[in-house]
């Protein structure tokens, strides 16, 4: 199974512990992480259930493709990485 591991900023704000989780995509795997821990959610996703803009996504160190669906594959022994991004000048 996938694991999910999240940046310790957002558990400032939810509980946010790393799972390990089914899912061959990268969608399904956050699906599965925020069917126990649903306020994780919105901190990631947008309503329409795409990537946030202050939030960046890597799989096995690399960032995910498609910010959009999430479509990107994964396999049983991927990590999945979920960031806040940093900004400012």
């Amino acid at each position: 199974m996938p694991t999910v591991t999240f940046t310790n900023a957002l558990r400032r704000f939810t509980p946010a512990p790393t799972c390990a989780v089914a899912g061959t995509t990268v969608a399904e795997a956050l699906g599965a992480v925020f069917e126990t821990h649903p306020m994780l959610r919105g901190y990631v996703l947008d309503d329409q259930g795409a990537l946030r803009r202050h939030v960046n996504l890597f799989v096995n160190g690399w960032p995910v493709k498609d910010r959009r669906t999430l479509g990107d594959a994964v396999a049983p022994k991927d990590e999945i990485y979920v960031f806040q991004a940093l900004s400012g000048g």
